[in-house]
């Protein structure tokens, strides 16, 4: 699919500052598997979190942080055809909040439609999770039809998909239990009515006034994982241990208070990291929402990424990148405000991807094999009609010289 965005002479040039940047990891890369000009990445993706568009003018977050809402999206159109396309990624995710609480409801459809088209410049598939201003925008069985989110069994927006048979993404609903997108009578808009009557006293259910460290994160606009949605991410990280998978978990929530404030933490983001971190496979966390670059790797070995929004980054500037996947390392090359990082597997995690490589070697192979004793078992029927078809003809000349005689 061809591109129509154009970009300004400013971001060509943060985007030249990145590809250099990057080019480093890149030859390290390179060196690193002894020069081999066809070694490649198994699979890249594209990264972009918290484009929050809205048709309407610029203004500030409640801290005063300035706001693009319209420029959010002419960022998003330059993330696509400008690093994802030429990067050659396989496929993008949007880390959550595709639109803005402030975008007019009456025009929510038509404003996701026109992020929507943005996306669709790639040509290949973006993968998207439920952000708090999603919710603000649309119900949520709306948001799953329309950014092609396979629904849970009960309801929730948790999946998994897997893009190479080493490797599983696992997209969790940070919103399973929330104040937003259930009905008011639904059984987890009730539970998240007595978590935050329980957790915040305020009247006021979005400030996290009086509350203390990580106890900020018990806010209106925050939510959590809920049991069932537990149960299954276990069930996924067994399965993948079995299937020798590396596991990268997303979340529009982060997941480690080390990597954001703590009103941006998942509810419930204790539980969540002691299954991440007893299942043994998972390898990184991915989240937006906090509008902040965010690193930590945590005692089990996770690394726990956070990335920048959209929304809050200037004109001509770009907060996006892209993740390449090696056969010992992740590289995200982060574009201008996005930082990038290199993230080196451990050993177990390449032992468990070697085991799925070596795997898919012996499949090719058997493959292989069984073509080319067709092509034989061809060849050779091939040779025996040709014979029969000259029998005949030596029969008919012997017999010929038989009544002549």
């Amino acid at each position: 699919m061809q591109c129509n965005c154009r970009a300004s002479r400013q971001s060509i040039a943060c985007g030249e500052r990145t590809w250099r940047r990057a080019a480093t990891s890149r030859k390290a890369a390179h060196m690193h598997y002894g020069g081999n000009n066809s070694a490649k990445p198994l699979f890249k993706f594209g990264v972009v979190s918290d484009v929050q568009y809205a048709n309407i003018p610029d203004g500030v977050s409640f801290h005063g942080v300035p706001r693009f809402y319209r420029n959010s999206l002419v960022a998003l159109r330059r993330a696509v055809c400008q690093s994802w396309v030429p990067a050659d990624v396989q496929f993008g995710i949007h880390f959550g909040d595709i639109l803005d609480g402030f975008q007019p409801k009456a025009e929510s459809e038509a404003a996701l439609s026109v992020v929507l088209d943005a996306f669709a410049q790639l040509g290949k598939p973006t993968y998207h999770m439920l952000g708090n201003h999603c919710l603000y925008n649309l119900p949520r069985k709306r948001l799953n039809e329309r950014l092609g989110i396979p629904p849970a069994a009960d309801g929730g927006s948790y999946y998994s998909f897997s893009p190479h048979p080493a490797w599983l993404f696992v997209v969790l609903d940070a919103y399973d239990i929330s104040l937003l997108g259930w009905p008011e009578d639904h059984e987890r808009h009730l539970l998240a009515e007595g978590v935050l009557h329980e957790k915040n006293p305020n009247k006021e259910k979005n400030s996290p006034e009086g509350l203390v460290g990580v106890a900020r994160r018990f806010v209106k606009f925050g939510g959590g994982a809920s049991e069932v949605q537990l149960q299954w991410l276990q069930q996924q990280l067994q399965v993948a241990a079995e299937n020798s998978q590396n596991v990268v978990i997303c979340s529009h929530l982060p997941l480690n208070p080390g990597t954001c404030p703590p009103a941006c933490l998942l509810w419930n983001y204790e539980e969540v990291l002691n299954i991440l971190q007893q299942s043994g496979v998972v390898v990184a966390t991915m989240a937006g929402h906090t509008h902040q670059n965010g690193y930590m790797l945590d005692e089990a070995g996770i690394h726990h990424i956070v990335l920048p929004a959209v929304l809050e980054t200037p004109p001509g500037r770009d907060a996006h990148g892209w993740v390449e996947v090696w056969q010992d390392m992740l590289l995200l090359q982060g574009v201008d405000t996005c930082m990038s990082y290199e993230i080196q597997l451990s050993s177990a995690a390449m032992q468990r991807q070697q085991i799925v490589l070596n795997k898919q070697d012996r499949k090719h192979q058997v493959v292989q094999d069984m073509q080319q004793r067709q092509q034989g078992q061809r060849q050779q029927q091939g040779q025996q009609q040709h014979h029969h078809l000259h029998q005949p003809q030596q029969q008919t000349e012997q017999l010929g010289s038989l009544h002549v005689a």
